[in-house]
């Protein structure tokens, strides 16, 4: 007599050929797996006997060395789909920067919301992202915080305001990350917008759609000694077109936006390496995507890029700019982190296409998985994982930031409920 089954759950969809035989959906190799998207998937195992996979309604009886591969296929768990007990906010987070146990957040907001009643909190404020307690850290800004940073017990500040905690400071600022105090460093007249900042070695980068830095002139890109706030004199590349995104990693400074040329070099479109010291371009790194990058992240194995377009884009590129894989969506990606072999993906996106293929107005064309402004990729091939922590409205999330030490993945955004739960523009999992 036969052991009796023993069931396992699968979470991703399988997509199947054995024996040549097509099983299930996609586009298929013979006699190999491959994980594509993400769906329920039961596996009845028959001990030495072999097993049965049974999925949307088809059985298909397959040897048990399979088995232990499609087992070992799968990704490791992503973070808790329940999101933790965190402040709410009136108004859309739009940057999160995390430094150990604290979580500091800048946007369009004015309050939190904290067990149903209003605290000021003028476009920035930090959360205890152990406990979810709204910290007294506030200074106040008097307009939109677009991105912030962390080092050194300092929080770096770039948006739309023109005073930080009372005092004049023109788009950037530097602020004690304990006290709130602003610093008398990081003072300067800035003409137009910044939207991105990053850190690396002694600098600070700043990109954006900004045409000078005190009276000096700067495309789109800036540097700034960290130490002392001064503007860097030699860091000065050129972008003819808006910045969006910056990154830094592995000794290089990645820019991600609108622009078509670098340093007035073609071909370096919307996606580009430059040197952090000299501000050359790093011609090893040619990606080209075809279509803006909001966002950017990046770790050993290379960077991970959010895209708009016709339809939205996640991608993944080696340091030598090689595309690794890449994952469509039903609308623009517009954030992005890795934590533990996993990409997290926000924007304001419905659905996961199955395949590169979209319609009008960037639907998918080939069939999809929901995924309601936020998603889950394996780092290592971009398969669509099993987690759904699903936001609602239009805009969707905008920012993303992830925590190693805690194991946490934040995002804010403009979503006012996640996975039907009232929270509001401000969502934590850990």
């Amino acid at each position: 007599m036969s052991p009796s089954p023993m069931t396992a759950t699968f979470t991703p969809e399988l997509s199947h050929t054995v024996q040549d035989q097509p099983f299930g959906q996609g586009r298929y190799q013979p006699s190999y797996l491959r994980l594509l998207s993400v769906s329920r998937l039961s596996v009845l195992i028959y001990g030495k006997y072999g097993y049965h996979v049974t999925y949307r309604g088809k059985t298909l009886t397959i040897g048990l060395a399979v088995a232990a591969l499609a087992l070992a296929a799968v990704a490791a768990p992503a973070q808790a789909q329940t999101s933790d007990s965190m402040p709410s906010f009136n108004g859309t987070v739009l940057t999160i920067a995390y430094a150990g146990k604290v979580a500091y957040l800048g946007g369009d907001f004015t309050a939190a919301i904290v067990r149903g009643k209003q605290v000021t909190r003028s476009h920035l404020a930090a959360v205890d992202a152990r406990t979810g307690a709204l910290l007294p850290w506030a200074p106040a800004a008097d307009g939109r915080v677009k991105a912030l940073v962390v080092s050194g017990g300092s929080v770096f500040l770039a948006g739309d305001f023109g005073t930080i905690g009372g005092q004049k400071r023109d788009s950037l600022a530097r602020v004690d990350a304990a006290r709130g105090v602003v610093y008398s460093t990081f003072k300067h007249a800035i003409n137009g917008r910044p939207y991105a900042i990053a850190l690396a070695g002694n600098r600070l980068y700043l990109g954006g759609a900004i045409t000078a830095v005190d009276g000096q002139a700067r495309a789109r890109l800036a540097a700034f000694n960290l130490t002392t706030g001064a503007l860097d004199p030699t860091w000065r590349p050129t972008a003819d077109d808006q910045v969006e995104t910056i990154a830094t990693g592995a000794g290089r400074v990645y820019v991600g936006g609108k622009f078509h040329k670098i340093n007035g070099l073609s071909g370096y479109d919307r996606l580009v390496a430059l040197d952090p010291r000299s501000a050359a371009v790093v011609n090893g790194f040619k990606p080209q995507p075809p279509v803006i990058t909001y966002a950017l992240a990046v770790d050993a194995d290379g960077v991970y890029s959010a895209h708009g377009g016709h339809g939205g884009r996640v991608s993944a590129y080696t340091p030598g700019g090689q595309l690794r894989w890449s994952a469509t969506f039903d609308g623009d990606a517009q954030a992005i982190t890795v934590l533990d072999g996993v990409v997290y993906a926000g924007g304001h996106f419905d659905r996961a296409c199955s395949t590169a293929r979209t319609g009008t107005q960037g639907t998918c064309v080939d069939g999809a998985d929901n995924r309601v402004k936020l998603a889950a990729l394996a780092a290592a091939d971009g398969r669509l994982l099993d987690w759904t922590a699903d936001a609602n409205g239009v805009e969707g999330v905008f920012a993303l930031a992830s925590n190693s030490e805690l194991g946490s993945v934040a995002m804010g955004g403009a979503f006012t409920a996640v996975d039907g739960r009232l929270q509001k523009r401000f969502a934590q999992f850990s």
